[in-house]
């Protein structure tokens, strides 16, 4: 379905109650399964992503299809490996079969696991026989994606001879690889990274209940929407002030755009002060996430801030450089969107009805994949959405 949104007033005043974060939810999902004990997990993202990782542990049959949840997809195929005595076969949409995963599969082939590809070498489908793996010592490029080495980090303690990662390239996403770490940490797995040398050794999980923590990512956009008003007041539920989370950079980078956000009371509130500091750079190579969110705010605001560190974004749920880039070029002769099968291409552009009147925001039940409640919270903040 296509939505028609726009708004009225350019001023925003509202509360919303952010969606928890998917990634946090994703890894613990990971832990959970992997801990001899059993433990809650409280706030658990309703996402698309973190649903269809919850089904794949409940799955009847060994073939598992993930749809276009490429975390997951990740995630699981390091779990698979290790799950002794069953085979699987790992698969998605037709997108998911052009994200290359060869990088992880040739480290989990280098520690002994028998994956190996059902269609085009190098990407899924995947063919996976459990088996156990003993661990030891691999080298693993960390220019490609912080998922992999996310992936191989939560199996890691489960391992006869623990794992020993040395890392080559330059990382992207850090912060994602310190939440793994992070994560690991609050379960009772200890780590060690010194230069390039990540150690894990084998250990236990301890279990313990955790309450998941509002998603930064989802309040990017938020951000974005007080950026593009004429006035706000936006009150955000949930972000936790020191945060795991990388995008929790969105706080620092919008101060430059004029934004003012005050956390009180468990919640952050976003003002306008017109305190305007464009830098000439921003450099995502730890949030590339936040890449279609900052290029369209700064496209409204007419702003040449080049934005950097946005290498990994073609292998995303579409090539996420591109198809801005071509959105943007569309604005002054259509006002109809198309999202490219990704959540953040709708919720990016959605914000620009501030800016440019009416958009038509085409295969709107695309943010389910992050942000289901996005068109309910839109309409609290006096957007007005008709199909």
């Amino acid at each position: 379905m296509n939505y028609k949104v726009s708004h009225p007033t350019k001023i925003v005043n509202c509360e919303i109650d952010l969606p928890s974060s998917k990634s946090i939810s994703n890894r613990l999902l990971i832990i959970q399964a992997l801990c001899k004990e059993d433990f809650k997990i409280k706030n658990l993202s309703n996402s698309d992503d973190t649903n269809s990782l919850k089904n794949a542990f409940n799955a009847s049959g060994d073939t598992i299809d993930l749809g276009p949840a490429g975390t997951s997809f990740r995630f699981l195929t390091s779990y698979l490996s290790a799950q002794k005595g069953r085979d699987f076969i790992l698969t998605g949409t037709d997108r998911m079969k052009e994200r290359p995963i060869q990088n992880l599969v040739a480290a989990l082939q280098m520690l002994g696991a028998k994956v190996s590809y059902l269609e085009k070498e190098g990407f899924p489908p995947l063919k996976i026989k459990g088996t156990t793996i003993l661990g030891g010592e691999i080298t693993i490029d960390a220019s490609i994606s912080s998922q992999f080495i996310s992936s191989l980090l939560l199996i890691a303690p489960t391992l006869a001879n623990g794992l020993i990662l040395n890392i080559s390239g330059n990382i992207v996403s850090e912060p994602y690889i310190q939440m793994t770490l992070r994560l690991m940490e609050e379960f009772g797995v200890n780590h060690c990274w010194e230069r390039n040398k990540l150690v894990v050794n084998k250990q236990n999980y301890t279990a313990k209940d955790y309450t998941v923590e509002a998603d930064w990512s989802a309040a990017t956009f938020w951000f974005q929407i007080a950026a593009l008003t004429e006035n706000c007041n936006i009150k955000l539920n949930g972000l936790y002030q020191e945060s795991m989370q990388g995008d929790a950079k969105a706080k620092t980078i919008f101060k430059d755009f004029g934004i003012a956000s005050v956390f009180k009371d468990n919640a952050l509130t976003l003002t306008k002060n017109n305190n305007q500091n464009f830098p000439e750079a921003i450099d995502l190579i730890d949030t590339p996430d936040m890449y279609q969110s900052l290029k369209c705010t700064l496209f409204a605001l007419n702003k040449t801030t080049e934005i950097t560190g946005v290498s990994t974004l073609k292998n995303k749920e579409t090539d996420r450089v591109k198809a801005v880039e071509n959105e943007l070029k569309k604005l002054s002769t259509s006002k109809i969107i198309d999202t490219y099968k990704d959540h953040r291409m709708a919720m990016s552009f959605t914000p620009l009805s501030l800016k440019y009147g009416e958009l038509t925001i085409k295969n709107n039940e695309v943010v389910s994949k992050s942000y289901p409640n996005f068109w309910q919270d839109l309409s609290r903040a006096g957007f007005i959405i008709k199909p």
